[in-house]
């Protein structure tokens, strides 16, 4: 089973990068540039990969500038390449990255076209979403011209189309107060039925609070989550006898899920479990001392992903998607 983890100890970097990179000379050959990414590592944020306990890849990053972070070097074992372990690593590096603040991302590499094996390494990066900015043909030497490739941390789109839904493990690092503001601000600025307004949001990261939701949920979800946005819902009509007030909490809370992922961290909709005919809903009003005329109606916990973020299975485009006429591809 593949753990990756976060790694701080400067030591123990080096000796992983080492490692890696010295069982990988087909594409660290020149030894002095070798040392020097074994030697830059130790001071950079760095990931690795691990299966009983063995590394099997790393990855780390360099900021160059106050927006911008660099995927320094990374390395995988040629037995495991291919797997999807660079992808995991790359959405660990990529979520922090996110989460400290960078708008773009950059890598260096050898041009397409140049080498088989770094034509691998280009279709990895294009593959995670890079784009072509520019070719230094002289940066290292005529033979390896270094293409540079940019990605934006900062694409509503991207964003979008790797949303899931996350009911794995929670890390318990804290999520800072800024982050939660962020994404509350986010919720609150989502479209609302002739403007009534009818959500309104409780965050929650009090520990001893937190811990008072989640005694009450039954049976538990969310337990390791070290923050949690309760959402509720008050009925105003909107004009004659028309609600929105579905409407507008849902707009909500696909506003804070997408700047959940966008910010680093990772979460989940939780609203048919709570509102079931037991009324877990009910019991974390009475926790949150919640007023009667609301309804709490979904919970979000917040937090870092420890372990995989998994994508269900989806039909195609052309199976839910016509243009012109039901059915037509048009």
């Amino acid at each position: 089973m593949t753990n990756i983890r976060f790694i701080e100890d400067p030591i123990e970097k080096r000796k992983i990068s080492k490692m890696i990179l010295e069982s990988l000379t087909r594409w660290f050959e020149v030894e002095d540039s070798r040392n020097r990414f074994i030697e830059d590592s130790s001071d950079q944020p760095f990931w690795a990969s691990f299966e009983d306990s063995i590394p099997t890849g790393f990855m780390c990053l360099k900021e160059t500038g106050a927006d911008t972070v660099e995927l320094a070097v990374t390395g995988v074992l040629e037995d495991h390449q291919r797997k999807g372990l660079g992808r995991l690593l790359f959405e660990k590096a990529k979520g922090y990255a996110i989460s400290e603040g960078y708008s773009f991302m950059t890598v260096k590499t050898v041009r397409y076209g140049m080498y088989e094996d770094y034509n691998r390494t280009n279709d990895f990066y294009r593959s995670l979403g890079f784009k072509e900015l520019e070719v230094m043909e002289d940066y290292w030497d005529k033979d390896n011209p270094c293409q540079i490739y940019i990605m934006s941390l900062r694409n509503v789109v991207d964003t979008i189309n790797r949303r899931r839904s996350y009911r794995g493990n929670f890390s318990s690092d804290p999520v800072p107060r800024k982050d939660l503001e962020t994404i509350a601000k986010a919720g609150i600025s989502a479209p609302s039925g002739c403007n009534k307004q009818t959500t309104d949001l409780i965050v929650v990261d009090d520990p001893e609070i937190l811990a008072g939701i989640k005694s009450v949920i039954d049976p538990p979800v969310a337990q390791t989550a070290p923050s949690m946005i309760v959402v509720l819902s008050k009925r105003i009509n909107a004009y004659r006898d028309k609600c929105f007030a579905t409407q507008d909490y849902s707009a909500a809370i696909e506003n804070m899920l997408l700047t959940i992922v966008e910010l680093g961290y990772q979460s989940c909709w939780y609203e048919g479990h709570i509102t079931d005919d037991d009324r877990i809903c009910d019991r974390i009003a009475e926790v949150l001392e919640v007023p009667s005329e609301y309804d709490v109606v979904c919970i979000l916990p917040v937090g870092k992903a420890e372990d995989a973020v998994k994508s269900p299975s989806k039909k195609t485009f052309d199976e839910r998607v016509s243009f012109n006429h039901y059915g037509s591809r048009i």
